[in-house]
C-alpha cells in the first residue's frame, strides 16, 4: 500500500504529521512517501506541481495533500501555488468532491463537479479591457458526476438533490436535463432539483432537509463551505476528491491559515477526517475510517484545541487520537 503525501504549506505540514502518526496505527504495513506541492514546490523545484511529485501521485494508491497556498505569489508574475493543486485534480482527473457535513440532526453530502467549469475554462482579457471567464461543460462530465452522485444516494436515504441555475445559464438547462436523464436508471433514488439562491438559503434555514446533494464546480465550492460553517466550521471540514480510477486525492477543506502557522495550535481535525475518507472511499477499510471518526470524535470532547475552546496543541490532540486508536485496536483487528 503506497500512499503519497503533499503536506503543502502553512499549517498543512502541522496537520500533516498528525495524519501520518494516526495511519502508522491503522495500516502500519502502508509506504507513505512525502512530495513538496504549492509554494515549498515553488521554493525548491521553481514549480508548484514537480514532475517527481505528479508520477509519486500517479503511481499511488491514494495520495493525502494538508493545504496549498502562499501570500508571496498570489500576485506576482509566475507560478501560483494553487495551481499546482488544480493541475494535480485534473491529472488525477478526480472529478467528484465529497463533502460530508454532520452535527446534530444534520447528516449531508455536497457531491461538486472538481476539474470543469468556471475553474477550469478559458479566461482573458479583451483589447478593449473587458474581463472574461468561460462557463462550459460537456454532458459526460455532467453525467459521470450525476451518476456517481445517485449512486452515493442509494447508498444513504435515497434522496438527490440537484442544484443549478436553469433559469439563466444554458450550461445549468443541459446539467438538469442530464441530471433527468440519469435518473431513469435509478428509480428508487427520490430526485430534487433546486436553483442555488434557493438551495442556499434552504441549507442555511433547514440543514436536515437534504441528503446527497450535487452540483458544479462554483456553486459546490460555495455551498460546501456554508454547509461546513453549519456543521463546525472549515477547521474541522474534511473531502474526498475521487474518480474513476483507483488513485484518490483526500485534503482538508481549510486553508494554510499564515497567521496561526508554525504555532503549533492548529487543529488537526479536518486532516484527521480527511484520512477516514481515504479509509473508506480510497483503500476500501471501512473498519479502519470508522475507528478513526470515533477517535476524533472522543478527542474533540476530551481534548480539544483553542479553536474549540481547548488547549491542546496540534501535536497534543494527535497523540490523543493515537492513543484512542490503540485502545480501540479490536475495532479493526
Amino acid at each position: 500500500m503506497r500512499i503519497v503525501c503533499l503536506p503543502g504549506d502553512g499549517i498543512g505540514m502541522e496537520v500533516m504529521a498528525e495524519a501520518v502518526k494516526s495511519v502508522a496505527v491503522l495500516l502500519p504495513e502502508a509506504r507513505l512517501e512525502e512530495r513538496p506541492l504549492g509554494a515549498a514546490a515553488i521554493e525548491r523545484h521553481g514549480d508548484p506541481l514537480p514532475a517527481d511529485t505528479l508520477e509519486a501521485c500517479l503511481g499511488a494508491d491514494a495520495v493525502l495533500m494538508g493545504a496549498v497556498g502562499s501570500s508571496l505569489y498570489s500576485w506576482r508574475d509566475g507560478p501560483n501555488p494553487e495551481d499546482g493543486m488544480f493541475r494535480l485534480r485534473r491529472e488525477l482527473d478526480v472529478y467528484a468532491n465529497l463533502r460530508p457535513s454532520t452535527a446534530g440532526g444534520i447528516d449531508l453530502l455536497i457531491v461538486r463537479e472538481l476539474v470543469g467549469g468556471l475553474y477550469f475554462g478559458g479566461r482573458g482579457v479583451e483589447p478593449d479591457g473587458t474581463v472574461f471567464d468561460r462557463l462550459e461543460y460537456h454532458p459526460a462530465q455532467v453525467r459521470r458526476l450525476v451518476r456517481r452522485s445517485f449512486e452515493l444516494a442509494g447508498e444513504r436515504r435515497g434522496r438527490l438533490t440537484s442544484v443549478d441555475k436553469a433559469n439563466v445559464l444554458t450550461t445549468s438547462r443541459m446539467w438538469r436535463r442530464v441530471v433527468d436523464e440519469v435518473a431513469a436508471e435509478y428509480p428508487a433514488v427520490e430526485v430534487e432539483h433546486l436553483l442555488v439562491d434557493t438551495a442556499a438559503m434552504r441549507l442555511v434555514e433547514d440543514p436536515t432537509a437534504f441528503d446527497v446533494i450535487v452540483t458544479e464546480n462554483t456553486f459546490g465550492d460555495i455551498l460546501s463551505d456554508v454547509a461546513a460553517a453549519l456543521t463546525g466550521g472549515l477547521g474541522v471540514a474534511a473531502s474526498a476528491c475521487v474518480g474513476d480510477a483507483r488513485v484518490g486525492l483526500f485534503e482538508p477543506v481549510h486553508g494554510t491559515a499564515p497567521d496561526i502557522a508554525g504555532r503549533g495550535i492548529a487543529n488537526p481535525t479536518a486532516m484527521l477526517l480527511s484520512v477516514a475518507l481515504m479509509f473508506r472511499f480510497g483503500l476500501d477499510r471501512p473498519a479502519e475510517a470508522e475507528a478513526l471518526e470515533r477517535a476524533v470524535a472522543a478527542a474533540r470532547a476530551e481534548s480539544p484545541t483553542a479553536d474549540e475552546g481547548g488547549t491542546a496543541t496540534t501535536r497534543m490532540f494527535g497523540d490523543r487520537v493515537v492513543s484512542l486508536l490503540r485502545h480501540d485496536g479490536a475495532a479493526v483487528a
